[in-house]
């Protein structure tokens, strides 16, 4: 008998699904720190219940939950984390090691708290700032000006020290390395207005441009922050893989079991796999029979029977039965980093795509400057008077400066964002909307992604019930999906279980007991003497003087994907099913959702190779995927999404995150990212015809350098009503 996955055990909260697995005995470690995935986790009701669990487990220091990574670290002593990844399973929660020295994004957002606490700052200098403005432009003169003018100095420069670090950072590195970008004029404009305003009130000036500096720079930390809130923590889904390998081994050295690091395991080493265990090295199996779940690695449906003399690939789980493997690769040989090799290319050729708004500062950025330093010279030349057109210049950057454009792109975003968050899907990376405006080939992954990866048994009202409750008292005895499905659909009749003795499982073939006396089986047509030539996944009942029943079994759609399918090939896309699976499954799940284009047995290389190709060809590809095999996919193509029920690593590795079940919102969000191109184009547009019209008039000194901020201030404005358009 075979499948992938464990038994749905009841959950902390609706929508949290979890397995259990049985429990694997190891030496205690000192004390430590553990670091578990919890991929299932959603809500304060999951964090609660998981901390509550893991506190209940005696020599658990403290467990502390991070639901933005859906990670639980752990202090404990003489606790495994096979024990705590047990505890979680029993309560209801998919649990994975994970290696902590491996990861090294951080468990808080510290780049955004840094963003909004120098926002908060630049808000609270431009409020005091504005106030002593007041006091000026209501006629205070002399003395009590300059007072006034010193206090706002006082204040502007050590509050946009701060508040600007970013953009000047950002300027400097980019001058550095003989560039432009938009944080160039940004940073030049405001340390011409502090400039010209410093040295306007040494001399007594009646104006000074404080107020308009402080206020450029609140508004430009605004968009920052708005364009870093569309996006999740960027990690590396290269490292996310690293953290997966299984950072120990049960190792056999002289007959006795040794508990070591991954490091210390060398080629030739036997190590010891115990059901429920994912394979720490590549390797071949010497001593056991088992079932191996290859689903994370292949997208392989069905496990696969494993003998003696049967490849292993590190990552891949074992099920029913001990196995003892001779490791052939370790660490950076093996399948698993060879795999995390492939995603830090692929998401190395991604980040090459330029958005919008870096073509716009390549052509923005240089007229500028030459525009500033032409008025300078101009007015300087004309009048002869360093101190107008110094202001001049001043007020051309400031008038031309890119706020508008700054918030462009993270006003759309954030816009966008906001409506398909409320379809389910959540937008991680800042040009996805931009890629996926341009998407012309929607490649599903199938297991799990257009499937659940549950199976569900086949027409159930066609077994009687005795022969049902026989499976049924047979299925209880193993954690087999197939055979969980088979209870499933026993008990949604009301059916008890039939009282059957001396019920053992032998694994890789199934599970075998005495009923009245007389042997009956469950499992593998070949173990039950059945004709096992169906093409649809099934098993076997052997009941005494009948042939054997078979019981076939369907892997249920998600919700909406025949409608997503169905809308993607009337838009006109072009839609394909690659999967790991074998051929007979992808090719009835193509036929099903009437796709023509399909591709089966695709391991993880090939699947990112024929990105690879399609992109050549001048397709624009969307790879919609969840497994540990599609995550060189999801970073090679244009743009990728994930259900928010996929590994880790598959999440970290794509743009989208598909929050809910549903995947019906998927055309809606290729609509939509559309309609948010349009709208960026539209405020490049905006901003562009404000600069024809303002510039003429600070080059022509009829604009003060407040004058230009407050128009600034304006074009700015506009731009992000335009982007609420979306919603």
């Amino acid at each position: 008998m075979t499948a992938t996955l464990r038994p749905p055990s009841a959950a902390a909260c609706p929508g949290c699904l979890a397995a259990p697995a049985e429990q694997i005995t190891v030496a205690p470690l000192e004390e430590t720190r553990l670091m578990l995935s919890l991929p299932t986790i959603h809500c304060a009701a999951c964090i609660a219940q998981v901390e509550r669990v893991l506190g209940d487990v005696p020599d658990v220091e403290s467990a502390r939950v991070n639901l933005t990574l859906k990670r639980v670290a752990v202090e404990a002593e003489g606790v495994t984390a096979e024990d705590l990844i047990d505890v979680l399973e029993r309560a209801g929660f998919e649990a994975h090691e994970l290696d902590p020295a491996q990861i090294r994004a951080t468990e808080t957002d510290r780049a955004g708290r840094d963003l909004l606490m120098r926002l908060a700052v630049a808000f609270f200098a431009s409020m005091n700032i504005m106030l002593l403005s007041v006091a000026v432009w209501s006629g205070a003169e002399g003395a009590t000006r300059d007072m006034f003018h010193w206090i706002s100095a006082a204040i502007a420069f050590p509050a946009i020290g701060f508040a600007g670090k970013p953009f000047f950072v950002n300027a400097w590195s980019a001058l550095s390395a003989g560039r432009l970008n938009m944080d160039v004029p940004i940073s030049l404009a405001i340390a011409l207005a502090l400039g010209t305003s410093l040295w306007e009130t040494m001399l007594s000036g009646h104006h000074a441009y404080f107020d308009a500096a402080v206020t450029l720079t609140m508004f430009l930390l605004a968009g920052r922050y708005l364009d870093h809130r569309t996006r999740a923590i960027a990690r590396s889904a290269a490292e996310e893989l690293a953290a997966l390998e299984v950072p120990r081994a049960v190792v056999l050295r002289n007959g006795i079991e040794e508990v070591v690091p991954l490091a210390e395991v060398v080629v030739g080493d036997l190590v010891l796999l115990r059901p429920g265990a994912r394979a720490p090295v590549d390797g071949t199996i010497t001593e056991g029979t088992s079932e191996l779940d290859r689903s994370m690695l292949t997208g392989e449906t069905l496990p696969v029977y494993a003998a003696p003399g049967m490849a292993v690939s590190a990552g891949e789980v074992n099920l029913t039965g001990p196995l003892t493997l001779r490791a052939e690769a370790v660490g950076q040989d093996s399948s698993l980093h060879r795999l995390a090799d492939l995603v830090a290319i692929a998401e190395s050729g991604r980040s090459r795509y330029t958005s919008l708004a870096d073509k716009a500062a390549k052509l923005y950025a240089p007229g500028v400057h030459i525009l500033s330093a032409l008025a300078f010279v101009g007015w300087y030349l004309y009048a002869g008077d360093l101190r107008i057109a110094l202001n001049i210049a001043a007020a051309v950057l400031i008038i031309t400066c890119p706020c508008a454009l700054g918030l462009a792109v993270p006003a759309v975003t954030t816009a966008a964002s906001g409506r398909l968050f409320k379809k389910g899907l959540l937008i991680k990376h800042e040009t996805a909307l931009e890629r996926l405006a341009e998407v012309d080939t929607v490649v599903f992954d199938k297991t799990g992604t257009l499937t659940e990866g549950t199976p569900q048994l086949a027409h159930p009202e066609s077994f009687d019930d005795d022969t049902l409750r026989i499976a049924m008292a047979l299925a209880h005895a193993s954690a087999h999906p197939l055979s969980q499905a088979i209870v499933r659909a026993g008990e949604a009749r009301g059916l008890i279980p039939a009282h059957v003795a001396e019920v053992t499982e032998v694994p890789g073939f199934g599970t075998q007991a005495k009923l009245d006396g007389a042997r009956v089986r469950l499992g593998r047509a070949e173990w039950v003497g059945a004709d096992g030539t169906s093409l649809q996944t099934s098993a076997w009942l052997a009941l005494p003087g009948q042939a054997p029943v078979r019981f076939g079994f369907l892997d249920a759609l998600r919700p909406g994907v025949e409608t997503a399918v169905a809308d993607l090939k009337a838009a006109g896309h072009t839609v394909i099913v690659m999967s790991g699976d074998a051929t007979a499954p992808v090719e009835a799940m193509a036929a099903r959702l009437g796709v023509d284009h399909w591709i089966a047995e695709a391991r993880p290389e090939d699947k990112a190779a024929r990105i690879d190709a399609l992109r050549k060809e001048g397709a624009h590809v969307l790879m919609v995927g969840d497994g540990l095999n599609d995550t060189a996919a999801l970073a090679a193509a244009d743009v990728s999404i994930s259900p928010a029920s996929a590994l880790d690593a598959a999440r970290v590795a794509s743009d989208i995150v598909l929050l809910g079940q549903d995947m019906g919102s998927l055309p809606d969000a290729l609509v939509t990212s559309r309609k948010a191109t349009r709208r960026i184009r539209e405020n490049f547009r905006i901003a562009t015809i404000y600069n024809i019209l303002a510039v003429p008039l600070a080059i022509a000194g009829l604009c003060s350098p407040l004058i230009a901020a407050l128009a600034m201030s304006s074009s700015s404005i506009t731009v992000s009503l335009n982007a609420l358009r979306l919603k």
